[in-house]
């Protein structure tokens, strides 16, 4: 009887441990502030395209839509609204109000909305520019775009609460089950990144040896800031390079740790950090670390963002 009642109250807690961590409300400031720089990113990323976009986007550009269906298969899992359109017009016009509804979801207006369009468009442009141009920047743009349609992401830093305290509804934003589920679901997706990049590189010889960061940082078709100097610290490519692997391979548990957590946060932002400065890839290396902030506390983003939110919010409520 004693290992039956033990049982039964050690399932009892790991059921409320299970649904506290995935059902608990929290504040939505982090989950806010994703929203602002998730949405800052989808803009400007899909602003390059307007360079030229018949090119990328064009029914019989670089990629035409009849070698895409038939490298896909003619999937119908594989959509994109600009498979169905030829006329260039009409593609400037969808690329247009495309760029609003980032825009739009970047400065919180009418964010539960916008978010849902942002993400059919983002994996409408994925698919479009798949396999030629697309990166781990657009899977990331895709990804935060997916969970940032689950919770109240206007709910702070938006236009969205600026009218509603125009309005006269001053009281703050309360705390969200949602939005505590979206952050959980970043947080496990970044645990599920990186281990299998992780994994992935334990394959890599570069990576065996230790010199793989050399090699990164010598590669002149990449190269913004000139690294080489690290040829005359190979003991540093080293420990960087098995650094990289050990952070990737245990992020899943460094992360949960409140003691480790900081830690590897930093250590976030050395590794992205590098890749946006030595490697010239400066809109992944950002995006990753918007992902990373999921992490953060939400008191850590209020005591951050609050002064300056409650500056703008001042100036635009007069």
């Amino acid at each position: 009887m004693g290992l039956i009642r033990a049982t039964r109250t050690y399932v009892a807690e790991t059921w409320q441990a299970w649904n506290r961590f995935w059902f608990n409300p929290t504040d939505p400031a982090t989950f806010a502030l994703i929203r602002f720089l998730a949405g800052g990113m989808l803009f400007y990323t899909h602003l390059v395209w307007s360079l030229d976009l018949q090119a990328f986007l064009g029914p019989q550009g670089w990629l035409s839509v009849d070698f895409i269906r038939q490298i896909q298969g003619n999937q119908w899992s594989v959509w994109s609204l600009f498979f169905w359109i030829e006329q260039p017009w009409l593609i400037w016009c969808v690329h247009i109000f495309a760029l609003g509804v980032f825009f739009c979801l970047m400065i919180g207006l009418f964010s539960r909305t916008t978010a849902v369009l942002a993400f059919l468009l983002a994996v409408s442009y994925a698919h479009r520019i798949s396999p030629g141009a697309f990166f781990g920047l657009d899977k990331i743009n895709c990804m935060m775009a997916l969970y940032l349609m689950i919770g109240p992401c206007g709910a702070r830093y938006s236009l969205d609460r600026i009218l509603r305290i125009r309005r006269g509804d001053t009281r703050d934003a309360p705390a969200s089950t949602t939005a505590n589920l979206a952050i959980r679901l970043i947080q496990l997706h970044m645990c599920i990144i990186y281990l299998f990049s992780g994994l992935a590189k334990l394959l890599g010889e570069n990576w065996q040896a230790g010199t793989a960061v050399w090699w990164a940082v010598a590669n002149y078709e990449y190269q913004s800031l000139d690294a080489t100097w690290l040829a005359d610290w190979p003991m540093l490519v080293g420990l960087a390079t098995h650094a990289t692997v050990f952070w990737e391979l245990f992020y899943c548990a460094l992360m949960w740790n409140r003691f480790t957590r900081p830690l590897s946060l930093w250590m976030a932002v050395i590794i992205h950090g590098g890749i946006a400065l030595f490697m010239g890839m400066i809109t992944f290396g950002l995006a990753m670390l918007f992902a990373n902030l999921s992490f953060v506390a939400p008191s850590t983003v209020r005591r951050w963002v609050d002064p300056f939110a409650s500056r703008a919010a001042r100036m635009l409520t007069g």
